[in-house]
């Protein structure tokens, strides 16, 4: 191969690089990705039922109702730090349960424990469970109407 040959086939390979080159250049540019999760919690139990069961107006002495397991869910890491018992629907200085025959009223309170554990998030498996509680005493019951008594609260649980 003579001089002029290689020079050129090294001009045309050259020219061919520079060619693909253009072809190939073009600019980079960096992509930002986010996302915040939020630190929330929400019930995951459906309406739950605090049962004082059947009353007899003749026991002198409190009534517990049966504590009512509610199951909630927090952003994991996050703590249910307020689960609130709204006023009732027959509120009235006070809770009071309504029987529906009449106007009569039989007043009773509200315990909450296990509202404050931290959450592990919102998959299967990491419900937490709160207990809902609660006390009819005597003189609100001795007195009244036999009948079925019953009242609505709203719970509300903030992280």
């Amino acid at each position: 191969m003579t001089h002029r040959t290689l020079t050129t086939r090294a001009i045309v390979a050259a020219l061919l690089s520079s060619i693909a080159g253009l072809a190939t250049a073009g600019d980079t540019q960096n992509l930002t990705v986010s996302a915040t999760i939020s630190a929330v919690c929400k019930f995951s139990s459906t309406a739950q039922t605090l049962s004082f069961g059947t009353v007899d107006p003749s026991v002198a002495g409190p009534i517990s109702g049966s504590g009512a397991a509610v199951t909630y869910k927090c952003t994991n890491g996050t703590a249910a730090t307020s689960v609130t018992a709204g006023d009732g629907a027959h509120f009235s200085g006070g809770r009071r349960m309504a029987n529906a025959g009449s106007t009569e009223f039989i007043a009773y309170s509200l315990t909450i424990s296990g509202d404050t554990q931290t959450g592990t998030g919102f998959g299967s498996g990491q419900d937490k469970s709160l207990t809902v509680g609660g006390q009819i005493v005597a003189t609100d019951y001795q007195n009244v109407s036999a009948g079925a008594y019953s009242d609505t609260v709203v719970l509300t649980i903030a992280p």
